[in-house]
């Protein structure tokens, strides 16, 4: 992984992390932990999360290797759990926020207000008044109304302009139908911050959460050169900044992402020592460092179908496979001893949430071995999009739902 002891104990002293229960695991040894959690902490049998740090400081290390030139702005809104933040602000992150919410979290953590993008480009007033006050410099736009809203209340603020990316990169969920100003619209953007005297500095885009056709960076970044030599055309002082945006996922299609990023921006900003880029990663850094245990509350036999309730689902945790169109997985961990599970006949499973709405459904003829009331079903890769946006719909509150520290080190 290449963290050093150094790095780590910065990481358990990190804000979020400091004064908090860091296990240890051994190489594979996240399911010896949640068992652990599950046979002695575990009386009333609530569903909880285990974030490994471990992950965490492998994924920056990954994308310092990957993406040097471009500085990392977390999403806050993709998880904001409070370990998690700490140690992408020990670790060097800036952050990305969205609400005066989102901007007191980081704040609290003792991040400087230098390091927060507010990369919403359409905030409440009360939202930019706080920005202002806190010393929060950087935002976005991609309307005229927008500007005036600035103007009024932050008029110091550096600017980006957002612009539609020209394709969504086959996106999870797409960005461009709400925010982004259409080639045709960005002259007379920057006419009217121009008359406004309002700062542009550079220029943002998005080309959705969970991209996955790379040229669409390429195309995006050749669209952002358009619009510096447009900003030169009309005499406003050079831009200097670039925000690429989020959509970066960690599996091996990073590599690519990064390569077509890399090879853009030497194609379209070559020779450009004054730019500065950053990127808003939120997926990336958040989906694998967590993994979420839920357990099984109710069982039903239907002939060869078993259908089992977890004690969370769709308005839950799981409300990503609605709102993020994520596919999950679970693996089967048995009260006493997980062996019994391997090697098992498996049966078409279906798999409820707690609330009695049928749409709270999280499988369905998924492969699973008979299981029993009070076992467990594990879920990898659940840190994106998740708590963040979960409900406490029936009484099934999931921002109650804890959050156990662990460090793994492969090395």
């Amino acid at each position: 992984m290449g963290s050093s002891p150094r790095t780590l104990q910065a990481i358990v002293g990190a804000p979020g992390v400091r004064g908090k229960k860091v296990a240890a695991l051994s190489k594979d040894g996240l399911t010896a932990f949640i068992q652990s959690i599950v046979s002695t902490k575990h009386e009333m049998k609530e569903p909880f999360y285990v974030l490994d740090l471990g992950v965490v400081m492998a994924l920056f290390d990954k994308w310092a290797r990957n993406l040097p030139m471009a500085q990392p702005f977390y999403a806050v809104k993709c998880n904001p759990n409070p370990a998690l933040l700490g140690a992408l602000a020990t670790l060097g992150s800036g952050f990305d926020c969205a609400s005066k919410a989102e901007i007191e979290s980081v704040l609290s953590l003792g991040v400087s207000p230098g390091r927060i993008i507010f990369a919403n480009p359409c905030k409440a007033e009360s939202h930019i008044k706080y920005a202002a006050t806190v010393g929060v410099n950087l935002t976005t736009f991609d309307s005229k109304e927008e500007l005036e809203k600035i103007k009024k209340w932050h008029p110091k603020c550096a600017l980006l302009i957002r612009v539609k990316a020209p394709d969504d990169g086959g996106a999870r969920c797409p960005l461009g139908p709400k925010y982004g100003a259409l080639p045709e619209e960005v002259t007379p953007l920057l006419q009217a911050a121009q008359t406004a005297r309002l700062t542009v500095t550079g220029v943002s885009f998005h080309i959705g959460s969970g991209a996955m056709q790379f040229r669409a960076y390429r195309e995006a970044i050749a669209a952002a050169k358009t619009v510096f030599e447009t900003a030169a055309r009309l005499g406003m002082p050079k831009m200097h900044v670039l925000n690429i945006g989020g959509g970066f996922t960690a599996g091996p299609q990073f590599a690519e992402a990064a390569s077509t990023v890399k090879a853009a921006l030497q194609a379209y900003f070559p020779n450009e020592p004054s730019l500065t880029v950053i990127a808003e990663p939120g997926r990336f850094f958040a989906e694998s460092a967590f993994t979420l245990a839920t357990n099984i509350i109710g069982k039903r036999v239907r002939g060869d179908l078993r259908e089992y309730w977890i004690n969370d689902g769709i308005y839950g945790s799981m409300n990503c496979i609605l709102y993020d169109h994520a596919v999950v997985t679970c693996m089967p961990l048995a009260r006493a001893s997980s062996p019994r599970c391997k090697g098992a006949r498996t049966y078409d499973s279906t798999v409820f949430g707690p609330t009695c709405d049928a749409l709270d459904t999280v499988l369905k003829g998924y492969p699973l071995p008979e299981l029993q009331v009070n076992d467990w079903l594990v879920f990898p890769n659940m840190g994106a999009y998740t708590a963040a946006a979960g409900s406490n719909f029936n009484g099934f509150n999931t921002s109650a739902i804890l959050t156990y520290l662990a460090y793994s080190n492969p090395n």
